[in-house]
């Protein structure tokens, strides 16, 4: 499809104009970064790796009712989506400790939480992305007292349903974060799940050995991620099983 007009260009994926009124194409790029992108590299494969697994998860999402701004693939690298109002906040989903979340508590990691967390950062790169809590986000209006309740309903669902698959392949969702857009229909208003679902948000452990199997690989040096997260595409069946890890575009239509 011809490109329109460069919206923004994130860390992982750029944003264009749409081909229809109210949508977007969002283009997946292969750049990988960590650390507030302290840490930086360019990982072949990456971004198709990402476009097809956030697919298969916005659109079982889609299809069991949790509202997303995913419309389709539209290639390789792109899709297209509605454009939304995006909140101005990471919400954050925790099964177990790992993380931020166990350094700033001393939970060693892996341990399992009582009950699914669920946390809030300010999205504002320049200070670091810093947790919030509901009185910090009620105090500034950054959502309403309603947003929160219908947010903390998606991440919740979002959660189980992501539990689940991730579950029946043999991998522990260990923690997830998602962003949420606002969208109107006529006078009204409603929350959607937008931006990405993939191993580049979410902590993904193998229940069996507690490989690594997201971003983590890159942060940690932990080998190459582009393997991991080949992995998770074929226990999805997002890939072939017999696939080779992604080097070139061609390998993935």
């Amino acid at each position: 499809m011809a490109r329109r007009k460069m919206i923004y260009e994130g860390k992982a994926k750029i944003i264009y104009e749409g081909t229809e009124p109210g949508t977007i194409v969002q283009y997946f790029k292969d750049d990988a970064t960590a650390f507030n992108a302290q840490k930086k590299d360019v990982i072949e494969g990456k971004g198709v790796l990402n476009n097809r697994l956030s697919e298969y998860f916005m659109t079982g999402l889609n299809q069991i009712g949790v509202p997303t701004h995913f419309i389709k693939r539209l290639n390789m690298r792109e899709q297209l989506c509605r454009q939304v109002e995006i909140v101005p906040l990471e919400v954050i989903v925790r099964n177990y400790a790992a993380g931020t979340m166990s350094k700033r508590l001393g939970i060693d990691e892996g341990t399992q939480l009582p009950r699914p967390i669920v946390e809030y950062c300010l999205k504002d790169d320049s200070l670091g992305d810093p947790l919030v809590t509901e009185e910090h986000i009620a105090a500034f209006g950054w959502a309403s007292q309603q947003d929160m309740e219908d947010i903390l309903s998606l991440a919740l669902r979002v959660n189980d349903f992501m539990s689940g698959v991730m579950m029946a392949v043999g991998i522990r969702l260990v923690d997830f974060k998602i962003e949420i857009g606002r969208v109107y229909d006529g006078d009204f208003q409603r929350l959607i799940v937008a931006d990405e679902i993939s191993p580049d948000s979410c902590r993904l452990w193998d229940i069996e050995t507690g490989q690594k199997l997201d971003k983590d690989v890159f942060r940690r040096d932990l080998g190459s991620l582009t393997d991991a997260y080949t992995e998770v595409a074929k226990r999805l069946g997002v890939m072939p099983k017999t696939s080779t890890p992604i080097t070139k575009p061609t390998l993935i239509n």
